[in-house]
């Protein structure tokens, strides 16, 4: 069993993106990302938190706007257009979840696609559908990058998503189609979850349920993505896989924390200096 190791693969990416920006810098261009935060919910005040800090380390400008609760949806919308129409803006980011009452969707549509860096508008969407050049949520995109940096075959390979969420698991079937996987997604419908998981060569797990996948669902030789991040009940960080069993019969493993988590927000960085070079290239 090989570790897939997120955490120092983000770095690397991190320190290439670092060298990409300051040679921007040179020449003039300052690479800029604005986020958008409604509410207190705490684990987005985190992930924000993280994401100024990469910002910050790789030499991209950030700029947050921490909204209350009570916000309206006009007052939202007229906040994305307003960074929509500000030339010194190239990323924008509108940390999820939002308050109930708020349409999300309708603000994720208002982001202009050559800013969408977390890939949810849907021209974004679209493009990834057809196999065209897109700005690809960043989680999946992790996922992906993993599975390259490894060596891990995908063509040709059955792989299995469980989770069907608009952030994950639907952007990850059209990244792993693109490569020419045989892809099947499994959800809480989806009976005799075990027999379908145990055909899978690469087994994604994004479905936010601690532990869930067990050695019995797991193929031996498989590759295992384990992309959920929940709380046990002594307050550890833990996958949707159980890793010390999985593991067992698992090719290749990705850890929790330290496996998909670091290369979501690397991906994000990259999708902002992609969007700079576009805009301003």
């Amino acid at each position: 069993m090989e570790l897939i190791d997120g955490k120092a693969l983000a770095k690397k990416i991190r320190e290439e993106l670092k060298e990409e920006v300051t040679e921007l810098r040179k020449q003039g261009i300052i690479p800029k990302l604005a986020v958008i935060m409604v509410g207190d919910d705490k684990a987005s005040a985190v992930y924000v938190r993280n994401k100024s800090k990469a910002c910050n380390e790789i030499g991209i400008e950030f700029e947050e706007y921490l909204k209350d609760a009570n916000i309206t949806q006009e007052e939202l919308i007229a906040l994305i257009k307003e960074l929509n129409n500000r030339k010194d803006v190239d990323g924008i980011l509108l940390q999820s979840p939002i308050p109930k009452g708020l349409d999300i969707r309708e603000a994720f549509n208002t982001i202009d696609a050559s800013k969408d860096v977390d890939g949810f508008n849907p021209i974004n969407v679209g493009k990834l559908s057809i196999g065209e050049d897109a700005f690809i949520s960043c989680t999946p995109y992790g996922v992906v990058k993993m599975l390259e940096a490894y060596n891990i075959p995908v063509e040709g390979k059955r792989a299995v998503i469980i989770g069907r969420s608009n952030i994950v698991g639907k952007p990850l079937i059209q990244c792993l189609l693109n490569k020419n996987a045989t892809v099947t997604v499994c959800h809480s419908k989806t009976k005799n979850i075990d027999e379908i998981t145990k055909q899978a060569d690469i087994l994604v797990a994004a479905l936010g349920k601690p532990k869930f996948v067990t050695e019995n669902m797991v193929k031996d030789g498989a590759t295992v993505i384990d992309v959920g991040i929940n709380r046990n009940e002594d307050g550890k960080l833990v996958g949707d896989v159980d890793f010390e069993n999985v593991s067992k019969k698992a090719s290749y493993i990705t850890p929790v924390p330290g496996g998909v988590g670091p290369m979501t927000i690397a991906m994000l960085m990259y999708n902002v200096v992609k969007a700079t070079k576009a805009r301003k290239g």
